[in-house]
């Protein structure tokens, strides 16, 4: 059954726009978010700037800095910070004149100094969940989709008051066979209701994505297995094909966007990756075939191996042996995946009111083999640019974001200093300070 017999134009998202991030704020928490501020439409809202007008102006000065793109250390840094952004950093003795008199000063001797991280992939339903993200080390993100649009208020929460939340990638609502009660999150998908067996045909399929794109979602999340962390699901049984995946795909980049895609098995990873998908997520059987097509069309991999970890530690016995076997394949596949030269993004699938450090995840991609720099890597430069961020996010150069991260110890020696940072800074705001 389609939604209509004859196409259906995109709603308008002019007319609702207003309305929906006023609702999904109020689920998440977020008062901070006012109607009048919302961008016009999708376009606009994808258009606006990333630094937030909330930055403040800071100088970090003293400790070790570290440039994950070049690998380089800078000793006795200073890094300078106005009006939430990088307007220089270096070495003290090459800076001369650029330090501000007057300006609030956050003292890093004998510490490292290094980019604010990305968590490429996480579900923030709430305002205490976006200011928990931030907390523990993660500036910027991708959201993995929520249920009522949160996720596009919280993204507006981080453009009016940066300290409270990550610069964000919002995904809007999760394009799946079924939606339960996100068909309340919007009236234009109540038809969908009716439809049997699901949202499965490509009109049903296409109408989700256009729902999605007219409230203001960045990316879209769709499936293409079942889920992992419910015993009930099959994590291997196959939800949507190739045709239907390219049906979303398709829809997807009318708009301007890309997908990511929630897999598992071999041939749901492949039939993925070969319609045209962003980035591959989980993905523990993903096949070597499958990774060769990845590095062919630039098709990043985000494993979420903290959330597979997790499951070890399930107290439902199915979960945990799930975990316990899922992770070591995950992490052959993660290693199989860089030395073929797949891009990799770190993404901790932190959800349902729990938020793990994305530094974890770091940690995680090291003991899958790559190096502490290549591991560091992938929650900075490289989900930087996944996220279309890497000219403002994932190093502290001049223009960048002003979001970093200072540690007590050397995180090329040590990533596990990354899940326990001493300070975060984000736009210049000390949000966490030990």
């Amino acid at each position: 059954m389609c939604v209509a017999s004859t196409p259906q134009p995109p709603p308008p998202g002019r007319l609702t726009r207003r309305g929906v991030l006023a609702a999904a704020a109020a689920l998440a928490g977020t008062t901070a978010v006012p109607a009048a501020a919302a961008p016009a439409s999708a376009a606009s809202a994808a258009a606006a700037p990333d630094s937030a007008p909330g930055g403040a102006d800071l100088v970090v000065e003293g400790g070790r800095l570290l440039d994950p793109a070049t690998g380089e250390v800078t000793e006795d840094a200073v890094v300078v910070i106005t009006g939430g952004l990088v307007r220089a950093a270096g070495p003290r003795n090459r800076l001369g004149g650029k330090v501000p008199a007057g300006v609030r000063v956050l003292r890093a001797h004998g510490q490292w100094i290094l980019p604010g991280l990305v968590d490429a992939h996480i579900h923030l339903n709430t305002a205490a969940e976006a200011r928990d993200a931030v907390r523990k080390g993660a500036t910027s993100a991708r959201s993995g989709s929520t249920s009522f649009y949160q996720d596009i208020a919280v993204r507006e929460l981080a453009r009016t008051a940066p300290e409270l939340a990550p610069r964000l990638r919002a995904a809007g609502i999760f394009v799946t066979p079924d939606l339960g009660d996100t068909l309340l999150a919007d009236p234009d998908l109540a038809p969908l209701a009716r439809l049997r067996g699901g949202v499965r045909s490509a009109e049903a399929l296409r109408r989700v994505v256009e729902v999605n794109l007219a409230r203001g979602a960045d990316t879209i999340k769709t499936r293409v297995n079942e889920r992992a962390g419910l015993p009930e699901q099959d994590p291997l049984a196959q939800v949507y094909d190739h045709e239907q995946l390219s049906a979303i795909v398709a829809a997807a980049r009318r708009g301007g966007k890309g997908v990511l895609c929630h897999s598992y098995s071999e041939k749901g990873c492949h039939d993925a990756v070969t319609a045209g998908i962003r980035s591959l997520e989980h993905g523990a059987f993903v096949g070597e075939r499958t990774l060769y097509d990845m590095r062919r069309r630039g098709t990043y991999f985000t494993p979420t191996l903290t959330a597979i970890a997790g499951l070890a530690e399930s107290s439902d016995p199915i979960l945990a042996e799930r975990g316990r076997t899922y992770l070591p394949v995950l992490q052959r596949a993660v290693l199989a995946a860089h030395e073929l030269g797949v891009p990799l993004a770190a993404g901790t699938d932190s959800s349902g009111g729990t938020v793990d450090p994305i530094g974890r995840e770091v940690e995680l991609m090291r003991a899958a083999g790559l190096s502490a720099l290549d591991a560091l890597r992938t929650a900075t430069t490289g989900a930087a640019r996944l996220l279309g961020l890497d000219g403002s996010v994932g190093r502290l150069v001049r223009g960048y974001a002003g979001d970093l991260l200072v540690v007590d110890g050397d995180p090329l020696a040590d990533v596990g200093v990354l899940t326990r940072p001493a300070h975060v800074v984000r736009a210049g705001i000390t949000v966490r300070q030990a």
